[in-house]
């Protein structure tokens, strides 16, 4: 039940130009549903690797005996205190979780949309005005989708790259640069709480620091814990989904010009476009001794939940190495799955269609500059670099 895999040091998961990290973890799926990895951690830990969709779900929804408290953020620094709501237990993940539902929900994603479309539209102008050729992920994908986390947050643009350079180390730097991007993100957490506790404004963090849980107001580790996770998770995934989508669209002419043609179908390729290009795995922590499906996991044992491998599982969709942007009941698990499904989705859905439908109608048939590749890796969080699309 041991193989020789790994999301950081298998050779597709290294840094590689014109790579497909995705394709290479499909490979697993040839394999046992469930297997051993001695080093599958950002920190060289082995996980438990989960192959297929289904088992993925019962996992994820098993809260109990898969914890998903592992200090993800606290552990670069030495300490222990969780990403809130993500590695809280109910019952007090639930009280969190209502709390800040309202803050991402469809409604308020509806309201934030024509800010959200603006942002795009002036950054595909101003590329378009300027050139017949960009670095997308400099030029667009970063910008629009941390700019679109800063408004969240009630800051302006003015530190947009600093706040990308501190994303980059934390989730794809050595050991030095991470936890020193952690201190400065989390200095900066602090230091942001205390602003907004004595000038308050129509703003996410000043709703933090002023909101109740349980009838008591937010402890500042509790603070520090949200406002962590709201940073990491907003830096990153957006950006690096709208990378793979417009990579796979510049290879791809025909489907360029489908939804360039017909527009209606921005929505249900996205979906498709999620679930074939996932960037993101999931560790759980086992509670207890327990066999899975066969696997002895054991009380401390690392549980690997990837979310680019269950979306390429066979026994789940028909064909699955296959992109096909017309296919429907798309169950992919790019959000995960069950508690603790990603509280902003609906944001981040909106704002990889709204990038695209805007790119699509303002950008000709664009492709991959001649004499560049672009370069692919794996990890944590899965990436692409170098991206240089040319529509002269």
């Amino acid at each position: 039940m041991v193989r020789d895999f790994s999301l950081f040091t298998s050779p597709a998961m290294q840094r590689t130009k014109n790579g497909d990290p995705h394709l290479a973890v499909a490979c697993v799926h040839d394999g046992p549903p469930i297997f051993y990895s001695p080093c599958n951690t950002r920190d060289g830990r082995g996980t438990w690797v989960i192959t297929r969709a289904q088992d993925q779900r019962r996992l994820l929804q098993d809260t109990a005996t898969f914890s998903s408290h592992r200090s993800l953020f606290a552990s670069a620094l030495g300490e222990n205190w969780p990403l809130i709501p993500l590695e809280l237990a109910p019952p007090a993940h639930g009280l969190f979780r209502s709390l800040l539902n309202p803050l991402l929900s469809p409604k308020r994603v509806m309201a934030l949309e024509p800010a959200v479309r603006e942002r795009a539209v002036a950054l595909i102008d101003m590329i378009s005005a300027s050139s017949t050729s960009c670095d997308v992920m400099k030029d667009l994908a970063f910008p629009f989708a941390v700019s679109i986390f800063l408004r969240f947050l009630g800051l302006s643009d003015g530190r947009l790259d600093t706040f990308v350079g501190w994303g980059k180390d934390l989730l794809h730097g050595d050991g030095i640069k991470r936890i020193a991007a952690a201190r400065t993100i989390l200095a900066f957490i602090d230091e942001l709480a205390a602003m907004r506790r004595k000038v308050p404004a129509d703003d996410f963090m000043t709703f933090v620091v002023q909101a109740k849980v349980d009838g008591r107001p937010l402890r500042d580790q509790e603070i520090r814990g949200i406002g962590v996770l709201l940073f990491v998770a907003g830096l990153d995934t957006v950006a690096t989904a709208i990378g793979f989508d417009l990579a796979y669209l510049a290879r791809n002419p025909k489907d360029q010009e489908l939804l360039r043609s017909e527009p209606g179908r921005t929505v249900l390729a996205a979906e498709e476009l999620l679930r074939a290009y996932s960037t993101v795995q999931m560790i759980r922590v086992a509670t207890k001794d327990i066999d899975f499906e066969g696997a002895p996991i054991r009380k401390g044992d690392y549980i690997s939940c990837a979310t680019m491998i269950a979306n390429r599982d066979p026994a789940e969709f028909e064909c699955p190495n296959t992109i096909d942007l017309a296919r429907e009941d798309n169950r992919h698990t790019a959000f995960a799955y069950g508690p603790h499904r990603c509280l902003g989705s609906h944001l981040a859905r909106r704002e990889i269609v709204i990038c695209l439908e805007e790119w699509l109608s303002r950008i000709p048939d664009f492709r991959i500059k001649e004499g560049t590749a672009p370069i692919t890796y794996g990890g944590h969080v899965f990436g692409i670099e170098n991206l240089i699309l040319d529509w002269s």
